[in-house]
């Protein structure tokens, strides 16, 4: 008997449309999420309903009417896409009694979690992945999905088998696409390369932290060990480090920052955005920045940093700063889930006899 497996990749989510009340049903959503703003029920609702939402919607929705194309917001066609991908590539490596079917779903709006999850029930899967599109582990974006995949299968009769992937940061296939993509920009024709990262409050991180070694000394993030091991900004770092080793890109020509904060608390640093001026005003004109923690590029990637941030660059005496793209649907990115897909299951080791 062939066995179905289901995989449900997941990414952050995205508006249905440009229009503000669309990006104001999208922020309500993301941001009342209790991981997202990690304080409790009702002062969250009072703050994004009542203060972020109303004020952030309209510039917002100026924003992602900059990156929005014929096919709609990229992060969704460049996810569709990649699931269609995942889906041929399973089905030439799975053996002959297995079969795989791939659902997308997102976090936040639409396609939703539950019709990911009801799409592979009702395809009879008997075991299910669930492989979020975010390669560092955060409470705020991993955490989340696993957490909603278990409320939603908690109300099924039969929970199946379910394995879920926590992160990939240092998979060695993940890094060499990330790497491909910065072959196509010769580091040394740039005076610095920076590492820019979703930023999370500092209270995340301490929350994660079960060592009392969080934020305990400037350096805390840069190796990763027992300690550290499930910390974010540890993780971030040693994505970095990998990726330059990759490129053979020198220790003192890159580092890691963390961009898009949103609030007055503080959040891990350095920012982004306050490297840009430090480097521009030592004099450095050229900046190539990779952001390894968006893996299909979107609003952050394609207007924060490849518009905002060049227009301040170069207001501050900078030249160009050149974004490298996200993995996409780059063949190598591909071939890296379809890897992390398989290595998942508990017969992995007999896949790869095939």
């Amino acid at each position: 008997m062939q066995e179905t497996i289901g995989i449900l990749l997941v990414n952050l989510g995205t508006p249905d449309s440009f229009k503000t009340a669309d990006v104001r049903r999208y922020l309500n959503e993301f941001l009342t999420d209790g991981r997202v703003i990690d304080i409790p029920w009702l002062p969250r609702q009072l703050l994004v309903r009542g203060i972020i939402s109303p004020f952030r919607a309209g510039n917002s929705a100026k924003s992602y009417k900059e990156i929005w194309t014929e096919k709609g917001s990229p992060l969704k066609y460049i996810s569709q896409e990649l699931a269609l991908l995942l889906q041929e590539s399973l089905n030439q490596a799975s053996p002959p009694d297995m079969a795989f079917e791939v659902e997308l779903a997102m976090r936040y709006q639409q396609p939703s979690i539950t019709n990911g999850l009801t799409a592979l029930r009702n395809k009879n899967c008997s075991q299910y992945i669930i492989l979020p599109l975010f390669p560092q582990y955060a409470s705020a974006t991993t955490g989340s999905i696993h957490q909603r995949v278990m409320e939603i299968m908690a109300t099924w009769h039969t929970i199946p088998p379910v394995y879920f992937i926590n992160s990939y940061f240092n998979n060695p296939l993940f890094i060499d696409a990330f790497a491909e993509r910065g072959k196509a920009y010769n580091h040394e024709q740039y005076d610095y390369v920076l590492f820019s990262f979703h930023g999370l409050p500092q209270r995340q991180l301490r929350k994660a932290d079960n060592h009392n070694y969080c934020l305990t000394k400037p350096d805390c993030c840069q190796n990763l060990h027992a300690q550290n091991r499930f910390c974010y900004g540890a993780q971030c770092w040693a994505t970095a480090k990998a990726i330059a080793q990759k490129l053979q890109i020198p220790a003192e020509k890159f580092t890691v920052t963390y961009q898009s904060r949103l609030g007055k608390d503080p959040w891990i640093q350095p920012y982004t955005i306050e490297v840009l001026e430090k480097l521009a005003k030592e004099g450095k004109k050229r900046i190539l920045v990779f952001c390894p923690a968006f893996v299909a590029d979107c609003l952050e990637t394609i207007y924060e940093i490849g518009e905002e941030y060049q227009e301040e660059f170069t207001h501050w005496g900078g030249e160009k700063v050149q974004l490298v793209e996200s993995l996409n649907a780059h063949p190598l990115w591909v071939k890296a889930l379809t890897r992390m897909a398989l290595d998942a299951l508990p017969s992995a080791s007999l896949m790869h006899a095939h």
